[in-house]
């Protein structure tokens, strides 16, 4: 549930700050795609009408944990008693319009649940990095690890639907959408019922790594 929220690749010019035990300093960030950070994506039906692909850019140089986390949920590489565990089939259960979609949820399926690929039922200390402009919740199409509080993170995520600025350093950036924008305002548009439920099932239908 959302609180209150080798060979080294290729460096681009622009820089971003990331918040480290002693405090805030500068980095590069790689452009988009480039270097070896993993490309995932979802197919999405609202209802039972497909409506596209998302594609996620995961900041596995900067958040390596959380999004291998995330990596593995997606593939199904995750594995308890030889069953995948993943987001496969699962769906976004809370939509805000002008906020974010927030899903993940496999194990309960109604934001309660919470689970990593570190352990049944274990989640995971926060990673910090403020995002690619380095100003943290600044624009849409952001994905964050959803939260009950520090480092409690575990299997639930949000994309942003515009800037949310006061989630910053509560909630943890670890990726970014790189197509299928139309398809997370779709999802955004949905009617929603009781807790921002979306009236119509939002499901993950497929899933995995590019």
């Amino acid at each position: 549930m959302l609180a209150g929220f080798p060979e080294a690749p290729t460096r681009s010019a622009i820089e971003v700050i990331v918040v480290e035990p002693g405090g805030l300093s500068r980095l590069p960030i790689p452009t988009p795609g480039a270097g070896k950070r993993p490309i995932v994506f979802f197919d999405i039906n609202i209802g039972e009408t497909p409506v596209g692909r998302v594609k996620i850019e995961l900041f596995s140089d900067y958040v390596p944990k959380t999004a291998e986390n995330f990596r593995q949920f997606c593939t199904g590489e995750c594995r308890r008693n030889g069953v995948p565990l993943g987001y496969k089939n699962s769906t976004f259960h809370r939509v805000i319009k002008d906020f974010m979609v927030q899903g993940g949820d496999f194990i309960s399926h109604d934001g309660t649940g919470s689970t990593s690929i570190f352990g049944s039922g274990q989640q995971f200390e926060d990673e910090k990095f403020l995002g690619p402009s380095g100003k943290g919740h600044d624009s849409p199409f952001l994905l964050s690890m959803a939260n009950s509080g520090p480092n409690t993170n575990g299997c639930q995520f949000f994309i942003t639907t515009q800037a949310c600025d006061f989630l910053d350093q509560k909630h943890v950036i670890f990726g970014r959408v790189i197509e299928g924008m139309l398809v997370i305002r779709k999802i955004e548009n949905v009617p929603i019922g009781v807790n921002n439920r979306p009236k119509l099932a939002v499901k993950v239908t497929e899933c995995g790594e590019m």
